[in-house]
């Protein structure tokens, strides 16, 4: 029997609500004005063509599917069934909130959760969609590990209820509840799941999931995978020797887990005895480096599960990185592996930013030659690339490669429209950077319409994520803080 026992300091239960804040605009992020201005929209207005995609269960312990965490669902599709900016004289907002907002969803209220890292502090905001006014904030650990400044609630995830369930920087997972009064909504921290005797000292969470019987699973930097069942309970972590985790994970409705280290993909279940046990693992080429561009030498993403059968990452070999595509289910009479196939240049291919899918296509963007967000102003150029890849059961082939450069951000397709909406940087001859808005035709590859936002530093994306909120505006999480991009007929109303 696998061993159990309660969270260490048992689950803490509190009612410690949020600073409020009063009532006002929000503050722009301020641009950097180089020498040469940038042209505020290119191209033409789009016209939706919907795409029809497998449909992806909602997860019944998170909220509804496009509103929930970084990559929209349960299956990390990085898709929305809803559609978002057609390039209509768009209207562009920018929030300063002192940190790059990672993370964003979405309350049944439509209102905006989103945890902005930045220094010294890390903040849960609760922010107004269509002002990016702040409405309430509530102040996140930050630890100090090897050195490094580790901040709280990269991933987090909003679940049935429209809590935020965050995993924190001092080995805590955070339950967090907006509280509306007659003095305007706060946060409230319902609940923490205290980790401290499971995790050791100099470890982190990186991300924590339901499963789809709502046991609550955990992964972390150093390669533990923990289950919390529904009684507070917790079996102990299994730790994958020798490996690392830098991403999240995904989950599915048949109980399987799926999570890629920085040497293999795995597919874990719960034993009868709530224990996270190894179903199967496929070790992938994980290169001789970290290439410019990437946190880890191993894949840069989130698995992603492709329809009912397939769950897709990307490895790290040289000279070409390639998409990994395998069959998902507990056992299979055919190859696990299904298609494996080369991207982008020579030397020159890496990701650090899921796999948008359907039920049969790919769109992987090259994140190589990027590293911190003064990178660009110096000269340093990413390579650039975005690529869709169309699969089968007898393997995979390119459609069509954009030369569009996106240096970080965590892309995102509407099914409504069949735009994939990005985020581009255009260089200034002084070195100014200018950040665009960007809708690529799913079809064809072709970049629609483009729309600027800012220029400078401030509003690089620096691996944050593209979000489409229910109101049909697109918002950006930035250095600065958040941006939004919404058409004229919408910015109106």
């Amino acid at each position: 029997m696998a061993r159990l026992y309660v969270l260490a300091g048992a689950v803490l239960l509190f009612n410690t609500v949020s600073t409020a804040v009063a009532q006002s605009p929000a503050l722009p992020i301020p641009p950097r004005f180089g020498s040469q201005p940038f042209p505020a929209f290119v191209g033409t207005a789009a016209i939706a063509q919907p795409i029809s995609a497998a449909w992806i269960p909602d997860h019944p312990f998170m909220a509804k599917n496009g509103q929930s965490n970084v990559h929209n669902d349960a299956y990390m599709s990085d898709t929305y069934t809803f559609g978002g900016p057609e390039g209509l004289d768009p209207h562009t907002q920018s929030s300063y909130l002192g940190g790059v907002c990672v993370s964003v969803a979405f309350d049944r209220a439509g209102r905006i959760l989103t945890v902005c890292l930045g220094k010294p502090s890390t903040r849960l905001f609760l922010i107004d969609a269509h002002s990016l006014a702040p409405l309430a904030f509530m102040e996140l650990p930050v630890a100090v590990k090897a050195g490094q400044e580790v901040p709280s609630g990269g991933y987090f995830y909003l679940d049935q209820f429209d809590r935020a369930v965050i995993p924190t920087a001092n080995r805590q997972i955070w339950v967090v509840r907006v509280l509306d009064g007659p003095c305007g909504p706060g946060l409230d921290r319902q609940r923490v799941y205290d980790l401290s005797a499971e995790i050791p000292e100099d470890d982190s969470i990186v991300s924590a999931l339901p499963d789809f019987l709502g046991r609550l699973w955990f992964v972390t930097a150093q390669g533990l995978v923990g289950v919390i069942s529904r009684l507070q309970r917790v079996a102990r972590p299994f730790w994958l020797h020798g490996e690392r985790i830098a991403n999240s994970f995904a989950v599915d409705e048949t109980g399987g887990v799926f999570i890629a280290s920085d040497h293999a993909l795995y597919r874990f279940d719960s034993s009868e005895t709530g224990k996270p046990q190894v179903t199967w693992r496929e070790p992938y080429e994980r290169g001789v480096r970290v290439k410019p561009g990437q946190f880890s030498q191993g894949t840069g993403t989130t698995p992603t599960l492709i329809g009912p059968n397939y769950v897709a990452i990307t490895d790290n070999d040289d000279p070409y990185m390639h998409v990994m595509v395998y069959r998902r289910a507990r056992q299979s009479s055919s190859p696990r592996l299904v298609c494996r196939h080369p991207v982008f240049d020579a030397n020159r291919g890496a990701t650090e930013n899921s796999l948008i899918a359907t039920d049969h296509s790919i769109i992987v963007e090259n994140n190589y030659g990027y590293t911190l967000p003064d990178a660009l102003e110096t000269g340093k150029d990413p390579a650039g690339g975005v690529t869709r890849i169309d699969i089968d059961e007898t393997g995979g082939r390119v459609v069509w490669t954009s030369a569009e450069r996106v240096p970080s951000l965590v892309s995102k397709l509407s099914l409504a429209t069949g735009l994939i909406y990005t985020y581009t940087v255009e260089r200034g001859a002084d070195g100014t950077d200018g950040w665009y808005f960007t809708a690529i035709d799913f079809e064809t590859g072709k970049t629609v319409f483009k729309q600027l936002t800012g220029t400078g530093r401030l509003y690089n994306s620096h691996y944050a994520g593209l979000y489409l909120g229910p109101d049909a505006a697109a918002y950006v999480g930035v250095v600065g803080g958040l941006i939004s991009v919404r058409d004229k007929d919408d910015a109106q109303n």
